[in-house]
């Protein structure tokens, strides 16, 4: 996972690793540490990511390079790979503080950091919080579309997983706070949002009534007309309930884009993963739904060479690509994560997981491709995010070809498709 800044400008940077939900949350450290007197100071963030070893190699690897880079700036390590184990990179001395998921976005952590002269570890306990608190993103540098975090943490110990130990338990933002923020993103010029957490289809089991996640964003559309256009991170199908596919089918300004967190396609792997869903379940919850709304697309993340994991098992998880309809891939080679049930489990070699990953993104794709193709001579809406690039409804990127200087991030725009270049759609305004 390749870092990438999310401010450039001195005396304050902040380097993301990993999900969208860290890509929302620096901006949250962002202005936060904006607000402290860190600003009068050369400070670098580091918004970390431990989803995989590869994800802490890259890490450590930039760690290195930024403090060589930048010899009198201070450097803050956040995010997972910080709360999940601060000692091992307070042994790093090109860090000067460590903070962890709950701090990293207070103002008051920054404050007291510009003054701060003890441990360099500030990491409290994230199994102890049991809330979320509201946080507003007023802006998004570059973005053409608003993030909107609704819940954090993770209830479940899928065998692989060593997040939940960085996010905490599942903690959702009640309804009259989403709301607020939504509307406020909205009076800013967002025409598009995205609902973004650890686990959003757990959402509301923590609340007092425990309104589920369609509930939610029933109440969400009613109270926020203004909403154009709404995404969901992602989600789990294990969790979809009738009212939810409902809303999924037949509310339009819900985008017909799904990103399900599938991980195999073979019914003893996700058993040993422990996740919640079946290879069938899967296959027939994406039928079902692009029955009632045909122009859906579905994203999956997979992981490729997991313990045990066979040829035969394999051969299902690239079945599974086809016979879903899977269009956009986040594959993974197996990563051990000390800790965790799957890292004391018979290993496939690195090598197998490494070809196995390629022939996933290889059949990703196909699959991408032969869309593609498919949306020739349609006529679609786009969002912009910058320059001639833009966004489709089913998320496929769109390259306008006769794009001019009055376009804007975030304008929706009514386009032809002509053609594609395997990638991207090349489309012109209608």
């Amino acid at each position: 996972m390749q870092p990438n800044n999310t401010n450039n400008n001195m005396p304050l940077e902040v380097i993301t690793f990993g999900c969208r939900l860290n890509a929302y949350e620096s901006e949250l450290i962002k202005q936060a540490a904006e607000q402290s007197a860190m600003v009068n100071d050369h400070t670098i963030i580091l918004n970390s990511c431990a989803v995989t070893s590869e994800a802490e190699r890259q890490l450590r690897q930039t760690i290195r390079k930024t403090r060589a880079a930048n010899p009198n700036a201070k450097i803050i390590l956040t995010g997972c790979a910080a709360q999940i184990n601060p000692q091992k990179y307070a042994a790093m001395h090109e860090i000067d503080a460590i903070i962890g998921n709950e701090e990293k976005s207070k103002i008051d952590t920054y404050q007291s950091l510009s003054t701060y002269q003890g441990d360099k570890i500030m990491v409290n306990d994230i199994m102890t919080v049991t809330e979320t608190a509201p946080q507003l993103v007023e802006a998004f540098a570059g973005k053409a579309r608003g993030f909107l975090q609704v819940q954090a943490g993770c209830n479940h110990r899928c065998t692989f997983c060593i997040i939940p130990y960085g996010r905490g338990n599942s903690r959702s933002l009640p309804i009259g706070a989403i709301v607020e923020q939504a509307q406020k993103l909205v009076d800013s010029g967002y025409a598009e949002l995205v609902l973004t957490g650890v686990d959003i289809t757990d959402y509301g089991l923590d609340l007092p009534g425990q309104p589920t996640l369609a509930q939610m964003i029933s109440r969400l559309l009613n109270l926020v007309p203004g909403l154009k256009r709404l995404r969901l991170s992602s989600v789990d199908v294990a969790e979809i309930d009738n009212e939810l596919f409902a809303l999924l089918t037949n509310e339009a300004r819900i985008m017909p884009h799904l990103h399900l967190s599938l991980q195999a396609g073979d019914d003893m792997i996700l058993k040993r993963m422990k996740r919640r869903h079946r290879r069938a379940q899967v296959i027939e919850f994406c039928q079902e739904i692009r029955k009632e709304r045909p122009e859906i697309t579905f994203g999956a993340d997979i992981i490729a060479g997991f313990p045990t994991e066979t040829e035969e098992m394999f051969t299902n998880t690239c079945g599974i690509i086809m016979e879903a309809g899977l269009t956009f891939l986040h594959v993974f080679p197996y990563s051990e994560r000390d800790g965790t049930p799957a890292a004391r489990m018979p290993q496939v070699s690195k090598q197998i997981r490494k070809q196995r990953a390629a022939i996933l993104r290889q059949l990703g794709q196909k699959q991408l491709q032969e869309h593609l193709r498919n949306q020739h001579g349609k006529k679609i809406n786009v969002v912009l995010e910058q320059g001639n690039l833009a966004r489709a409804e089913d998320y496929c990127q769109v390259k306008i070809i006769d794009a001019n200087e009055s376009f804007q991030p975030g304008q929706v725009l009514n386009v032809l498709v002509t053609n594609d270049d395997g990638e991207k759609l090349h489309a012109q305004q209608i």
